[in-house]
């Protein structure tokens, strides 16, 4: 079935493209696709990479490209996505099959790649009118969340061919880094300078606990599930890399926003995690280290870390919006919560301190 939340929209302005070229290129790689050019729709979702539905008379492909305008210099790589999803299927089956990659600009103006549809259930905002999800099945699911987060983090990278993925040892310092560095790259002069938060990630970083594959994103609203729930598909694997897992842990609870949190915590909340029944942050922490094993001492710096980061990430989306590379609506007052989250990292810091 498919949900409303996940119904298509006609393709902006903006984001359009000629879609007989498309066809003229993908028809000599994907077989049976007739000659006729596909209905193209855009998925409304997401401010990173660009989604599409191409539709055929008897089937339905995924478009992925990267956005116009600014780009950070190691996001939005269509091969090494395509790459990614393509050797991680035979080994952990939850990818979408990728068909085709494109590196010739002249199709589509830049990379994009091709791949199957995967049909279920993903649950984004709020539930949808008349969808029902009682208590104990928001439990049962939120421990199948947890359950194929591990299952990822345990794949043989060697085995799948993904070992040189990324630079593996010293991830933790990379990241608190590379992060510190983006925001001051992308910084406006509406929000605060985030000093405090990146001096102390810098002074409190802790070893890395291993280095195995992470998919940097993983999201309850990136996942496909079946009429069961069942965990199906993960999407969106554009920042996979190998790090340390609970640096992965505490980016995803960034978005974790649960019922008890304050109302503009709960403004940015972009999946049903607040309903009856769904775990609380620190639940997922605690099923996360019996289920993997992990020791997880001190969670301050990890919490932090996510926080920040996801400044970062809407600082960054802000700022193409700031410098007029973009002009979704949507955009426009994201600043604001660039500082909400500073004010909250600085406020878990002394809280730990105390």
């Amino acid at each position: 079935m498919t949900l409303a939340a996940d119904k298509t929209v006609e393709v902006r302005g903006e984001d359009a493209f000629d879609p007989a070229a498309v066809h003229a290129w993908l028809a000599g790689r994907v077989p049976g696709l007739g000659d006729v050019p596909p209905e193209v729709r855009q998925f409304p979702g997401g401010a990173s990479n660009l989604t599409y539905l191409l539709t055929y008379p008897d089937r339905e492909l995924i478009l992925r490209r990267p956005p116009l305008g600014h780009k950070a210099a190691s996001a939005h790589d269509m091969r090494r996505e395509f790459r990614v999803q393509q050797a991680l299927r035979p080994v952990f089956p939850y990818v979408p099959e990728v068909l085709a990659f494109c590196d010739d600009e002249s199709v589509l103006g830049g990379d994009f790649y091709v791949m199957e549809r995967l049909e279920g259930l993903i649950l984004r905002g709020d539930l949808p009118a008349g969808f029902a999800l009682p208590p104990e099945s928001a439990r049962e699911l939120c421990g199948k969340v947890v359950d194929r987060l591990v299952e990822l983090h345990a794949v043989d990278v060697e085995a799948a061919g993904l070992a040189d993925l990324g630079k593996g040892a010293g991830y933790v310092e990379r990241q608190v880094r590379g992060w510190s560095e983006r925001f001051l790259k992308a910084r406006t002069e509406n929000v605060p300078d985030c000093a405090e938060v990146m001096a102390w990630l810098k002074e409190n970083q802790p070893s890395e606990v291993k280095i195995c594959l992470i998919h940097n994103d993983y999201r309850l609203d990136n996942l496909v599930l079946d009429d069961d729930l069942g965990i199906i598909g993960v999407l969106d694997w554009e920042m996979a890399t190998l790090g340390d897992p609970l640096m992965e842990l505490g980016s995803t609870l960034a978005y974790w926003v649960q019922d008890d949190d304050d109302d503009v915590m709960k403004l940015s909340r972009r999946q049903p995690t607040h309903v009856p029944g769904m775990y609380t942050r620190e639940e997922f922490v605690r099923r996360y280290a019996e289920r993997s094993g992990l020791a997880i001492g001190d969670w301050t710096f990890y919490e932090v870390y996510g926080l920040f980061r996801l400044a970062v990430v809407i600082q960054q989306i802000y700022y193409r919006f700031h410098a007029g590379q973009t002009t979704k609506p949507a955009l426009k007052d994201l600043w604001r919560f660039v500082g909400y989250l500073d004010g909250r990292c600085r406020r878990i810091i002394a809280e730990g301190r105390a």
